[in-house]
C-alpha cells in the first residue's frame, strides 16, 4: 500500500514533464499507477474476504506517534476499487478530451493523479492523523482542480467556495480526531473503534467527525459547493464529485457507524440530514436546464441516499450503502463524462438547444440510457439492485415510527430520481421539434468509450453482483447479526421492496409524463435564484471580510509602531500576568550574575549599545548599534563554550545588517518622526517593562522545571545517533531534523513573500530569465573575444559613481577563497563548527561581497540561476534525504554512515545527512540570491531611476570624460555597440511594462 502510493505520488512530479513532452498521450502513462492499484485491489479479494485483514505499519515520527500505518478491510477494499478503476478511466479519457494547448494541462495531470494517490492513502489510513493530512491534500488539490482555468470568475469563486467549506470541516474534524485518539490513548483508528467509550465527551467528538463529513460529501447545509464546482472541466466532475472526493465523507460514516451509530445525536444527524439532502438535491436537479449542474444537483441527492444508509447503523442498510455506494460510482461518473462528451461535440449543455443527439450519437446515448437506468433504480443495472436491499432494510419493522418516516423520504427521493433521470436523457438525446440540430465536432474515440465501459460494468454488475457481496457482507456484519435476507440479487421474491419498487416507477414515470406537458419556464427561471446556502455562505463571507477590515482598520493602520506595540502589550500581559499569578519564591532562587568579568563587560557593552541605538537620531547609527548587541550575544555563546552558535550568530547579525543597509539606502539619513514627550514617556515605560518580564521570566523558567529537559543525553547520543560530534549541528540534522525541516519551509515562504510583495515589476518571472539569458549570452561573447581586463564578470554595467576598483580587485581575490571556506563548513559541520546553515550564510555574503562591488547584474553573474532553483532543490534534497531512508527500511530521516577509503586522502567518514545539510546550504544560498535580487537589485533600478540622473550615464562614456584617449575606425564602432548594448539593457530594466519597443530601440540606436 506505502508503494502504491508513493508510485502516485512520484509519477505526479513528473506529470508535467510527461505532458510537456508526449502531450495528451502521456495521460495513458500517468494511469498506470492507479491501474497498478488496481490489479493489486483484485489480488487482494481472498484476503479481505474472510481473515483478518492485511495491515503494513512504517514507523514516520516515533517521538510524536505519527506512523504510516494503513489496513486493508472490506470498506477499505471497496473504496480502493473505486477510486482505482474510476482513475484510470478518467485518466485515459482525458487524453482524448483535453486539447494538445489547453494552458495548464502538465499541472492538471499532476494534480489529478496525486488526489488519487491521496484518496488511496484516505481509505486504507489506520492512523486518524495520517487519515486527516491525506483528507486535506484532497482537499487542497480539489481546490486546484476546480480552479484549473484560473481565466474564469466562476471557476475561482467555486475552488475558495469548496476550499473554505471543506477545510471548515477538515478542522472540526481534526478536533473529533484528537479528542477520540487522546481517549483511547492510541491515534490506530481500529483500536479506537474496537473499544468505544460512550460519555458525552465521546458523542461531541463524533459530531466533530460527522461535520467534517458532511461537509465534504455535501448534505445540506453544505449542499451549495458542490454544483458550483461543475465549473471544474469534465474529468474532474466524474471523478472528485462523482466517485473519489465527495464519497470521502461517506466512506468515514461507513467507518464510524459500527462502533458509534447508537450514540445520541448520531441517528438524528445523519437520518435527517441525509434524507433531506435526498429531497432537496432531487427537486433541485428537475430545475436545472444545464445538464451537467442536473446531475451535480443528482449527486447531491444520492449523497444524501448513501448517509442514510451507510450511518443507519443496521448490516442490512450496510450492505444496501455498500452496493448503491459502487453503483453510483458507476452511472454517475459514465453519465458525466457523457455530458462532456455532448459538450465536446456541440459546445453546449443546454438541455433546450439539444436536440437529436440519439440518433446522431448512439454509443453515447446506449450509454447514457443505461447509466441513467440504475441511477432510476432500475432492473437489471447494479442501482436496482442496491435500491432493492435497501428498501429491505427498512419494511422489516413497519411499526418503527422512525424506520417508516425513512422509508417514505427513501421512496419520496427514489420518485424524483427517476424524474431527473428520465429529464436527463429526454433533454440530453431526444429530437424536440421547432429546435435546430447543433453542428457535432468529431469526438475521439477515448471519449466515447470510456463511459460506455463504465456503463456496461452497471449492467454486468447487477446479475454478478452475488459474486461482489463477500467483501460486503464482511463490513456488513460488525453492524450485529446479519437477517437471511441480507443478500444481493435481482430477484428475491414478492415482497415489500418489489413493491415499493414498482410503486417509485409508476409514480416516477407517471409525475414526468405530466411536468413534460406542463410549461416548465417559470420553473426554468428560478434556478437561478441563489440558494439558501449559497446565501448564507456568502453573507458569512461579506461578514468576515467586514469584521476584518474594521479590525485591521482599527489596530493595523500601517503603523510599524502600533504594530510593535500591540505585540508587546499582549507579552507584557501575558508574561507579566504569569509573573504576578505565579507564587516565585524570589529570595530563596539562586542568583549568579556573571561567571566572570569577560561576561559582566560583554554585558554592559550590550546594555550601552542598545541604550545608544535608541537615542540614535541616525538610521545607519542605530542600525550598527543593534548589531553591536547581537555580535555582543555571539561573545556571550563563546564565553560560554559554544562556538558553532557564536559563529551562527555572527553570520547572521552580518546578513542582517546588509539587508538593513540596502532598504536605508532608500530612506533619509535621520529619523523622520518627531515623538511627543508622552510619547517618549511611554515608550520608555514599555521598553524597560518589557526588558524586566523578559529578565524574570529567563530567571524563573529553568528553575521551575519539573520535567526532564530534552538535551538530556543529547551529549552523549550525538555520535550513536547521528553520527557526528558536533553537537548543534546533531540536533538540527538528525535529532530534530523534523523542526529544521519547517525552518526550511519558512525560509521559502520568507523568499516568496519578498520576490511578490516587495518589488513585483523587479521580480517578473520571465524578465528575470531573458535577462539572466542576455549576461549568459554577453559572458560568451568575451570569452569568445578574449576580451579580459575587467576584474569582476559584470563590473563594466555598473554606473561610473559606484564603482570602486579596489573593492572589485579585493572581491576577486577574496570571493573564491570564501566560498572554499563555506563549502569547508558544510563537509566539517557534523564534527566541527559549522553545518549547512552557517555555510550557507558565508556563500551568501561571499555574494554579498559579489554584488557590493558590481551590482545586481554581478550576482546574476555570479549564480545565473532563479533563486527558486536553490530554493526547490534544497527542500527536495532535505526531504528527499527522509525519503531516501524509508527506501532502505529505516525510519524517516534516519542517519547512516560508512567510512571509504580514497586514494592520496585517507579514510573518509561519510554521513547520510550531509545530504540534508546540503539541502540547509541550498535554502539559505537561495534566500540571500532571492534578496539581493528584488531587494538590492530593485532597490538599485529605482536609485538609477530617481530625479536627476539620466539613463545614459555609461561606464564608456565616464571612461571617455576622464580623458581616455580617443579611439576611431572599427575600434569606435565597437565602442559604441558596447556603450548601447548596456544602454539597452537599462532601458528594457527600467520599463514599466518590462519589454521591448523595438521602434525606440531602433531610434535610439540610430540617434
Amino acid at each position: 500500500m506505502i508503494a502504491l502510493i508513493a508510485a502516485h505520488l512520484v509519477v505526479a512530479l513528473f506529470a508535467p514533464t510527461l505532458i510537456g513532452r508526449l502531450g495528451t498521450r502521456a495521460f495513458w502513462i500517468l494511469a498506470l499507477p492507479p491501474a497498478a492499484t488496481a490489479l493489486w485491489a483484485l489480488a487482494m479479494y481472498p484476503a479481505v474476504s474472510g481473515g483478518p485483514p492485511p495491515v503494513e505499519v512504517f514507523p514516520w515520527v516515533p517521538s510524536l506517534g505519527l506512523e504510516l500505518a494503513f489496513r486493508m478491510d472490506a470498506l477499505a477494499w471497496l473504496m480502493t476499487l473505486v477510486v482505482s478503476v474510476i482513475g484510470v478511466l478518467v485518466l485515459v479519457y482525458c487524453a482524448g478530451y483535453f486539447a494538445e494547448d489547453e494552458p495548464g494541462l502538465g499541472r492538471f495531470g499532476a494534480c489529478l493523479l496525486a488526489f488519487a494517490g491521496a484518496m488511496l492513502g484516505l481509505v486504507t489510513s489506520d492512523d486518524v492523523l495520517m487519515l486527516f493530512i491525506f483528507w486535506e491534500f484532497t482537499t487542497v488539490l480539489s481546490y486546484l482542480l476546480i480552479g484549473h482555468r484560473p481565466e474564469s470568475r466562476a471557476s475561482r469563486w467555486a475552488a475558495m467556495e469548496a476550499l473554505v467549506v471543506t477545510t471548515f470541516g477538515g478542522l472540526a474534524m481534526l478536533v473529533g480526531l484528537i479528542m477520540l485518539g487522546e481517549q483511547a490513548g492510541s491515534y490506530r483508528l481500529s483500536d479506537i473503534l474496537a473499544a468505544p467509550q460512550p460519555g458525552a465527551y465521546t458523542v461531541w467528538a463524533v459530531i466533530l467527525l460527522l461535520v467534517g463529513a458532511l461537509s465534504k460529501s455535501a448534505l445540506v447545509p453544505f449542499h451549495f459547493w458542490l454544483p458550483g464546482a461543475m465549473a471544474a472541466p469534465t474529468p474532474v466532475s466524474a471523478y472528485l464529485h462523482a466517485a473519489a472526493m465527495v464519497k470521502a465523507g461517506i466512506y468515514l460514516v461507513a467507518r464510524l457507524a459500527p462502533a458509534y451509530s447508537d450514540l445520541p445525536g448520531w441517528q438524528p444527524i445523519v437520518l435527517v440530514l441525509g434524507g433531506l439532502t435526498m429531497l432537496v438535491g432531487a427537486l433541485a436537479a428537475l430545475r436545472q436546464t444545464d445538464i451537467k449542474l442536473l446531475l451535480a444537483y443528482g449527486t447531491v441527492s444520492q449523497l444524501g441516499f448513501l448517509t442514510v444508509l451507510n450511518g443507519a447503523g443496521t448490516p442490512k442498510a450496510a450492505l444496501a450503502g455498500l452496493a448503491v455506494l459502487l453503483a453510483h460510482a458507476l452511472f454517475k461518473s459514465s453519465l458525466f463524462l457523457v455530458v462532456g462528451a455532448v459538450d465536446h461535440a456541440t459546445g453546449t449543455r443546454d438541455l433546450r438547444r439539444l436536440t437529436g443527439l440519439g440518433r446522431r450519437m448512439p454509443l453515447l446515448c446506449a450509454a447514457a440510457v443505461i447509466s441513467a437506468a440504475s441511477m432510476a433504480g432500475l432492473p437489471p443495472m447494479l442501482g436496482f439492485v442496491g435500491k432493492e436491499v435497501a428498501y429491505g432494510a427498512f419494511t422489516s419493522d413497519l411499526t418503527d415510527p422512525v424506520d417508516l418516516a425513512v422509508l417514505a423520504v427513501l421512496v419520496g427521493g427514489s420518485v424524483l430520481t427517476l424524474m431527473y433521470s428520465l429529464r436527463f436523457i429526454h433533454g440530453t438525446f431526444s429530437t424536440k421539434p421547432g429546435v435546430s440540430e447543433l453542428d457535432l465536432h468529431e469526438l475521439p474515440r477515448t471519449v466515447v468509450y470510456v463511459p460506455a465501459i463504465l456503463a456496461a460494468a452497471t449492467v454486468v454488475a447487477g446479475p454478478l453482483s452475488q459474486s461482489l457481496e463477500a467483501p460486503l457482507l464482511a463490513h456488513a456484519a460488525l453492524m450485529g447479526q446479519l437477517p437471511e435476507s441480507a443478500h444481493l440479487g435481482l430477484w428475491h421474491g414478492i415482497n415489500a421492496a418489489l413493491l415499493l419498487s414498482v410503486l417509485t416507477w409508476v409514480l416516477g414515470f407517471g409525475l414526468d409524463a405530466i411536468a413534460r406537458r406542463r410549461d416548465t419556464a417559470a420553473h426554468d427561471a428560478r434556478v437561478q435564484r441563489t440558494g439558501l446556502g449559497q446565501a448564507s455562505y456568502r453573507y458569512v463571507m461579506r461578514s468576515l471580510d467586514r469584521v476584518s477590515l474594521e479590525v485591521t482598520g482599527a489596530i493595523q493602520r500601517g503603523s510599524l509602531p502600533l504594530s510593535l506595540g500591540l505585540i508587546l502589550v499582549v507579552y507584557l500581559v501575558l508574561g507579566g500576568g504569569a509573573l504576578l499569578l505565579g507564587r516565585f519564591d524570589w529570595a530563596g532562587a539562586p542568583m549568579v550574575w556573571a561567571d566572570g568579568p569577560a561576561q559582566a563587560i560583554t554585558a554592559v557593552a550590550v546594555a550601552f549599545a542598545a541604550f545608544a541605538s535608541v537615542r540614535s537620531r541616525r538610521r545607519l547609527r542605530a542600525v550598527l548599534l543593534v548589531g553591536v548587541t547581537g555580535y555582543g550575544c555571539a561573545f556571550l555563546f563563546l564565553l560560554h563554550g559554544a562556538p558553532d552558535l557564536a559563529l551562527t550568530q555572527v553570520l547572521v547579525e552580518t546578513i542582517s545588517i546588509i539587508v538593513f543597509v540596502l532598504v536605508l539606502r532608500r530612506l533619509p539619513g535621520r529619523f523622520d518622526d518627531d515623538p511627543s514627550r508622552r510619547t517618549l514617556v511611554l515608550r520608555g515605560l514599555l521598553g524597560v517593562s518589557i526588558g524586566i518580564v523578559t529578565a524574570a521570566l529567563a530567571f524563573i523558567i529553568p528553575t521551575w522545571r519539573t520535567a526532564t529537559p530534552a538535551s538530556v543525553g543529547m551529549a552523549e547520543r550525538a555520535y550513536d545517533f547521528g553520527a557526528g560530534k558536533n553537537i548543534v549541528n546533531v540536533i538540527l540534522v538528525d535529532m530534530r531534523a523534523w523542526d529544521t525541516m519547517g525552518e526550511l519551509s519558512v525560509v521559502l515562504a520568507a523568499a516568496t513573500g519578498i520576490a511578490s510583495l516587495v518589488f513585483l515589476r523587479e521580480t517578473n518571472v520571465e524578465g528575470a530569465r531573458r535577462k539572466l539569458g542576455e549576461i549568459l549570452a554577453r559572458r560568451s561573447r568575451v570569452t569568445v573575444s578574449g576580451v579580459g581586463d575587467r576584474w569582476l564578470a559584470e563590473g563594466m554595467t555598473l554606473l561610473q559613481e559606484r564603482r570602486s576598483v579596489i573593492l572589485e580587485i579585493v572581491t576577486r581575490l577574496v570571493f573564491h577563497v570564501v566560498i572554499v571556506w563555506s563549502v569547508y563548513l558544510l563537509l566539517a559541520g557534523h564534527n566541527s563548527p559549522g553545518g549547512g546553515f552557517a555555510a550557507g550564510l558565508v556563500a551568501g555574503l561571499g555574494i554579498c561581497l559579489r554584488y557590493l562591488a558590481g551590482g545586481r547584474d554581478e550576482v546574476r553573474a555570479t549564480l545565473p540561476i532563479m533563486p527558486a532553483v536553490p530554493l526547490g532543490i534544497g527542500l527536495f534534497l532535505s526531504a528527499g534525504n527522509g525519503l531516501a531512508s524509508m527506501l532502505v527500511g529505516g525510519d524517516v530521516l534516519q542517519t547512516w554512515d560508512t567510512y571509504l577509503q580514497v586514494p592520496f586522502v585517507g579514510e573518509v567518514h561519510l554521513v547520510s545527512s550531509l545530504v540534508f545539510d546540503i539541502g540547509v546550504y541550498l535554502v539559505v544560498v537561495g534566500l540571500v540570491l532571492d534578496i539581493l535580487q528584488s531587494l538590492g537589485g530593485a532597490l538599485d533600478a529605482q536609485i538609477e531611476a530617481s530625479p536627476g540622473r539620466t539613463r545614459d550615464d555609461s561606464p564608456a562614456q565616464s571612461d571617455d570624460h576622464r580623458g581616455a584617449p580617443p579611439r576611431h575606425g572599427e575600434d569606435v564602432a565597437k565602442e559604441h555597440l558596447r556603450v548601447m548594448s548596456i544602454h539597452d539593457d537599462r532601458y528594457r530594466e527600467h520599463r514599466p511594462d518590462d519589454e521591448d519597443d523595438p521602434h525606440e530601440l531602433d531610434e535610439r540606436r540610430t540617434t
